[in-house]
């Protein structure tokens, strides 16, 4: 199936919603305008360090589009958001690039999480590997998280879905595996400690925080069981899904 992956980073000041709303919004848009079909939006953690400037977290988005229109549209249109809805003193960098291309810059996603970066070294190893990668506000220093995400992304075992198909809408619901998977994007439900659920039946209680993981590339929802008399599963609590690593 064609894809991109868009990255962005740096969208926000201490006022303002942050990235992973911007890439919200964004995905909203790029629906509206047929660009695509969003498949997942991953937030990833990136080193927090004093060097480097960052509004509260320093994370970044990856949107995953499926089907897309032409990569100049789907820029132009990325663009043109990042443009408007910025927020004053941000310093947004925007990164658009095939599955393929990104193979090349996972480990600059890695080292993103242990090592205080360049610019120049993101705009060269974009630029050698086919990715799009610019800066739109300020300093333009968010084109590093935001080749970082892609790169992260592509990687398929980090990071956290902020928005995956239906599971913003259910609340908190206990839904069977097999109506878990029709209304929503989820992939895999599985423990922590990588016992699949994978009975049709089997009960699954969302809870009020249900974020997945990506790990091997799916959306992968972490439960547990808390009464083995009921035989249903829980959501981990949403501490446990923050720290979570493949």
């Amino acid at each position: 199936m064609e894809a991109l992956l868009i990255g962005i980073d740096d969208t926000d000041n201490l006022e303002s919603r942050g990235t992973g709303y911007r890439a919200r919004m964004l995905a909203l848009g790029l629906e509206a305008e047929k660009l695509g079909r969003i498949a997942g939006i991953t937030r990833h953690q990136l080193l927090v360090h004093d060097s480097i400037p960052y509004t509260s977290h320093n994370s970044s988005a990856c949107l995953c589009l499926h089907e897309p229109a032409a990569r100049d549209a789907v820029i132009a249109a990325c663009r043109a958001f990042l443009e408007r809805e910025a927020a004053p003193g941000s310093d947004v960098g925007l990164c658009v690039s095939t599955p393929e291309h990104a193979v090349r810059v996972q480990a600059f996603g890695r080292k993103a999480q242990e090592e205080v970066l360049r610019l120049d070294e993101a705009e060269a190893l974009a630029a050698g590997a086919g990715i799009h990668l610019e800066g739109l506000t300020g300093n333009h220093g968010g084109k590093i998280g935001a080749l970082a995400a892609v790169g992260l992304h592509r990687l398929g075992e980090d990071g956290r879905y902020i928005w995956v198909r239906g599971i913003r809408d259910l609340g908190d619901r206990t839904l069977s595996l097999e109506e878990l998977r029709r209304l929503t994007g989820i992939d895999v439900v599985m423990t922590p400690g990588g016992v699949k659920v994978s009975e049709p039946s089997d009960l699954i209680r969302l809870g009020p925080w249900p974020r997945p993981v990506r790990q091997a590339g799916r959306a992968t929802l972490l439960v547990e069981r808390r009464d083995e008399r009921n035989g249903c599963w829980s959501v981990v609590d949403k501490p446990v899904i923050k720290s979570y690593r493949p």
